[in-house]
């Protein structure tokens, strides 16, 4: 079943991504012609219905990980899956993604300085079997 939403849903949605702990209320007085309990219906049923999540994202460098740094791996064809999986598995890596393109995987690791970074890239990712090593490497 497909969820059809409106502009005010749209609205809702906007106002959520702006300020993800606006309250209800606030929303309806933003919209300006609904109610706060339509409001809150209608975000109970975006997330019932899986067409929004709510819940919390954390900062890594207010956790003490300071350095972000974009890598972009070759894996040998036929082991994307394996090593996008394999990656996924460690703490330092805040998202995997596959793609089609100049390279096989991107991912995203956090580090609590450069030399743990590029510990990571050089003796985990370079030495995975299946995985080329990274082509790039960017900190932005």
């Amino acid at each position: 079943m497909s969820y059809k939403a409106d502009i005010v849903d749209r609205a809702i949605v906007e106002f959520l991504i702006q300020d993800g702990r606006m309250s209800c209320t606030e929303i309806a007085r933003r919209i300006g012609h609904v109610s706060e309990r339509s409001v809150r219906y209608r975000i109970d049923r975006m997330v019932k219905g899986g067409v929004i999540r709510v819940g919390a994202v954390v900062s890594p460098k207010a956790i003490g990980f300071p350095v972000t740094a974009d890598v972009f791996i070759d894996v040998e064809p036929g082991r994307i899956m394996e090593v996008a999986h394999k990656l996924m598995e460690f703490e330092c890596v805040s998202y995997v993604a596959c793609s089609t393109g100049e390279t096989d995987v991107s991912l995203q690791i956090v580090a609590r300085n450069n030399d743990e970074l590029y510990g990571f890239v050089t003796q985990v990712i370079a030495r995975y079997p299946g995985s080329g090593k990274p082509r790039r490497c960017w900190c932005p």
